[in-house]
């Protein structure tokens, strides 16, 4: 029995934790969200807590690379004519005061291709790691993650990234519906508000883990080298 220490259940609950069936899945680790001068900076807010993640997400990924488990990126972005860009998501952003689409200083504003697009250099992908380009904030939707998970037999997600409520929360839950067994890193997450954060990672170990279960990224990597 194998099995890493989380709340509110050592995961996976099944105590089948093995390299084969295991990904970590780390989401839209961007420029345009890491860096002042990307999406999220345009929009006001304090990017600092996400760029801290970088160290620590790739501590991470070192210790799923030597378990054996494989490693899946996500990036979010829209196509430079924005013809997948939903009205409605482009309204919001308006809103909020970074249109997608609009030119900023690491380029247009979340558009596939552009310097802010692309995920920060400390998280570079090794080859054979795939990256997911998704239009929406859920990683299901609209891409091949599915396919890419079930083709290899994976069943356990080890997820990080950003943001805590939105991207990685649509990911999570959109991942228990498959079926698959999510553990959320919460010390490698972020939010643009510290509150969001903290009821995002509540909601996901309520009613007996709903959403699957929780932990922080040293006693992780410590279980992890053990179990290999």
């Amino acid at each position: 029995m194998a099995r890493l220490p989380s709340d509110p259940y050592d995961w996976p609950h099944g105590g089948d934790l093995a390299p084969a069936t295991t990904a970590l899945i780390i989401i839209d680790m961007q420029r345009d969200f890491c860096d002042p001068a990307g999406y999220v900076g345009a929009m006001g807010y304090d990017v600092t807590p996400a760029a801290a993640l970088i160290p620590r997400i790739v501590a991470l990924r070192a210790a799923v690379r030597a378990f054996g488990g494989f490693v899946i990126y996500t990036r979010e972005g829209h196509r430079p004519d924005l013809s997948d860009l939903l009205p409605q998501k482009r309204f919001r952003s308006r809103l909020a005061g970074a249109e997608i689409g609009a030119p900023g200083p690491l380029g247009r504003l979340l558009v596939r291709g552009e310097p802010g697009w692309d995920i920060v250099p400390e998280l570079a992908p090794a080859p054979g790691e795939p990256v997911v380009d998704k239009p929406g904030f859920g990683a299901f939707y609209a891409t091949d993650l599915e396919r890419l998970l079930v083709t290899r037999g994976i069943r356990h997600l080890i997820i990080c990234g950003v943001t805590t409520d939105v991207c990685v929360h649509s990911t999570l839950r959109e991942a228990t519906d498959r079926g698959f067994e999510p553990l959320l890193i919460a010390d490698c997450c972020a939010a643009t508000a510290e509150a969001n954060h903290r009821a995002a990672i509540d909601t996901i170990r309520s009613e007996g883990g709903i959403f699957g279960a929780v932990s922080e990224y040293r006693p992780v990597i410590e279980a992890l080298a053990h179990v290999a």
